[in-house]
């Protein structure tokens, strides 16, 4: 049987903290894979301690929203990072960003999944309204994942509850899901939250999690995870 694939989010500046992460992680049961953004990208000797992460499954989630060259010139930066499995752009930045990154991962780095960013999920129908949107989340993300698909990406990221009608859309596509809690946490600043089992059976490939397993025991959350799954 297929292990669950998680991406535990690392969202930190101390490399001890990232190290400890990894290491307290580590299980039989699940697929463990990590997730750095920019917190840990941008801080001092980030880059390089990223590069020397080895034999895991990095997600780098930059989320990249700019004009075609630009996002294509920051694939080339990035061709270095060998070790970098996957990296988020937003969907936002329209058709002809999104296939001027594809094109720029076959040039550079032929490795690199390329994974499309829908509506956040820090929003709710009323906050992406005060944005100046006037779809709801649902119709919104519908026409991202459709411009990801045609724009040949290698997958989504969208909450779970989305998952759910997006894996028609989005055949033979990874979709990856963040905003994921235990029943009971504290939801913190995300707004459309759904437990670990509610989002595979939605239709995740994976999900990511944070706070709910680097907060605390690591290894106890992993367990209660694991035990969330069954």
């Amino acid at each position: 049987m297929k292990k669950p694939k998680i991406f535990i989010a690392c969202d930190t500046v101390n490399p001890k903290k990232l190290v400890e992460i990894i290491k307290l992680s580590k299980n039989n049961k699940l697929k463990i894979c990590y997730k750095v953004g920019l917190e840990f990208f941008l801080s001092p000797n980030g880059r390089s301690l990223i590069s020397k992460i080895k034999g895991k499954e990095i997600f780098l989630d930059l989320k990249l929203n700019d004009i075609p060259n630009t996002c294509s010139a920051a694939i080339k930066s990035l061709s270095d990072l060998k070790n970098i499995t996957y990296l988020t752009v937003h969907i936002n930045g329209g058709l002809d960003m999104l296939r001027a990154v594809k094109k720029a991962t076959r040039k550079f780095n032929k490795r690199l999944k390329i994974l499309g960013v829908t509506v956040l999920t820090s929003f709710s129908n009323l906050s992406i309204k005060k944005i100046g949107y006037t779809k709801s989340i649902k119709e919104l993300v519908k026409k991202q994942a459709s411009l990801a698909k045609l724009a040949q990406l290698d997958g989504i990221v969208c909450s779970g509850y989305e998952a759910k009608f997006l894996k028609k859309i989005c055949k033979n596509m990874e979709i990856v899901s963040p905003g994921i809690r235990f029943l009971g946490d504290d939801n913190g600043d995300q707004k459309r939250v759904i437990t670990p089992k509610e989002a595979f059976r939605n239709g995740a490939t994976s999900i990511v999690m944070g706070r709910s397993i680097t907060k605390g025991d690591i290894k106890s959350n992993i367990q209660r995870l694991i035990k969330s799954l069954n």
